[in-house]
């Protein structure tokens, strides 16, 4: 059940937009104006009538739990959400082919005002017909999932996984020849052949059925001419190609979980296995990468029982918002199954047992140096990993021979911010919120610095996402 008076912040609210001109478009709408017949449920569901241009007003309806089942209704515009269990569902009889649409990042936005414009009550009919059409799914997808599942041919399996790893071998055996290409002509044919050789031998790859591989391969192509010092940048990066190439052709002769980790790096897709983690999980970080063809949502979560962190990923085609949705500073009662491979932390996120709701609650953290340690000792494991995730206690941002630092407020050590990180808007937030007073702050830590994602303010309750 969701109490009436537990309510999310502007922040919280703000994140789940799919972009930025929708953030904005809602903002406007989080005001009385154009609402009508308002309400919320103490089963976390909130509707409206917001007033547009046609001459009926669209009607706006969200579940926060988004616990009572699958997607919207079928054939009905603009009825979408995330899986089951996987966070906050929207419907809105608007055009917007955005989840969530501004109308419901504006009902939300009025529904966290907790002044009374939003009043308790029970949902109009309209909105009844899609919780319930949202219950019978949730309990036609659990009966589907006690159901035994029909019997595999492990034979025919088998076979298909060594037809895939034949193609592999010998895409990877491509890649190591072109390698050697490479270096034999120097690294100066490299900026002279340009990007269109590098998009080859990723379409190889991917013909090879290695997309983790092809990946790689592409970020090759964006080193040369890149700057300064490029020329290091790509012998570094090939050699952890080739590192992975030679992982992969002598996967057998790896400790088991190591060989998880390449098959993992090389794209090869893997199940999530053993037994659920209940824990009461923390949402630190929620935030976007795209490229041409996928939008990847990365969700970083904290066992306060457990003390683990996890990494929950969902995906969405070219354009459309991924469906996994959890607004940063909630925690949530839940199981989630991990992945193989020595310290992965990517799982599944399982059966949720409450409400997301706001908490106090603030993962430990360590020093400037610690974290620099940690992500050390997770590259012994994973050499390809690109950064670690980290909570930094007592930390100042501040500005040292041009470049952005976090500092240990006590001096001694610090850790310079990622050039990507220190170009966008976040790190003048966490400047403003820290006002040269320590802070905490939770990100990734790699090889180019770290990237502030979440901070904490001292003495306050208030979660800051930074992205």
């Amino acid at each position: 059940m969701t109490q009436q008076g537990v309510r999310w912040t502007v922040d919280q609210v703000l994140a789940l937009a799919p972009d930025a001109s929708s953030r904005r478009a809602g903002s406007k709408l989080g005001v009385a104006g154009p609402w009508s017949e308002t309400g919320s449920s103490g089963e976390g569901v909130v509707w409206g009538l917001c007033r547009g241009s046609g001459s009926k007003p669209y009607q706006t309806l969200i579940d926060i739990t988004g616990v009572t089942g699958n997607t919207g209704i079928a054939g009905v515009t603009a009825a979408a959400g995330p899986a089951d269990g996987a966070g906050p569902a929207y419907k809105c009889s608007c055009p917007s082919r955005k989840f969530p649409c501004k109308h419901a990042l504006g009902l939300l936005l009025l529904w966290a005002g907790a002044d009374g414009t939003v009043p308790g009550g029970e949902p109009p009919e309209w909105a009844e017909e899609w919780l319930s059409s949202r219950r019978k799914r949730a309990e036609d997808k659990r009966s589907s999932q006690a159901a035994p599942p029909a019997p595999a041919d492990p034979e025919a399996a088998r076979r298909r996984a060594e037809k895939r790893a034949e193609r592999i071998t010998a895409g990877v055996t491509e890649l190591e020849q072109r390698l050697s290409d490479l270096l034999r002509s120097g690294t100066a044919s490299a900026e002279q052949a340009g990007y269109g050789l590098w998009e080859e031998t990723a379409a190889r790859m991917v013909d090879a059925q290695a997309p983790g591989l092809a990946a790689r391969v592409r970020e090759l192509g964006s080193i040369p001419s890149s700057g300064p010092g490029w020329p290091v940048r790509l012998l570094e990066e090939c050699a952890l190609l080739h590192l992975l190439d030679q992982g992969w052709l002598h996967r057998d002769a790896l400790p088991s979980g190591l060989a998880a980790t390449v098959r993992s790096r090389v794209g090869l897709p893997a199940r999530p296995e053993g037994p659920p983690l209940r824990d009461r999980w923390l949402v630190l970080a929620q935030y976007d990468t795209a490229d041409s063809k996928l939008t990847t949502r990365r969700v970083w979560l904290y066992g306060t029982a457990s003390g683990r962190t996890a990494l929950l990923l969902s995906y969405g085609a070219a354009g459309r918002a991924p469906a996994l949705t959890l607004p940063v500073g909630l925690a949530l009662d839940a199981e989630l199954t991990g992945y193989p491979g020595v310290r992965q932390l990517r799982a599944d996120l399982g059966e949720q047992f409450s409400t997301p709701a706001p908490t106090a609650e603030r993962p430990p953290g360590v020093r400037t140096d610690e974290a620099a340690a940690r992500y050390g000792e997770a590259l012994r494991h994973d050499p390809w990993l690109e950064s670690w995730p980290v909570t930094l206690s007592e930390v100042i941002p501040a500005k040292a021979d041009g470049a952005w630092q976090l500092a240990d407020a006590g001096g001694g050590s610090a850790l310079p911010v990622t050039p990507a990180a220190a170009s966008g808007p976040g790190l003048w937030r966490l400047v403003a919120l820290s006002g040269g007073a320590p802070l905490t702050v939770f990100g990734e830590c790699g090889h180019q610095g770290f990237t502030p994602l979440t901070a904490w303010p001292r003495d306050a309750e208030e979660t800051v996402p930074l992205c």
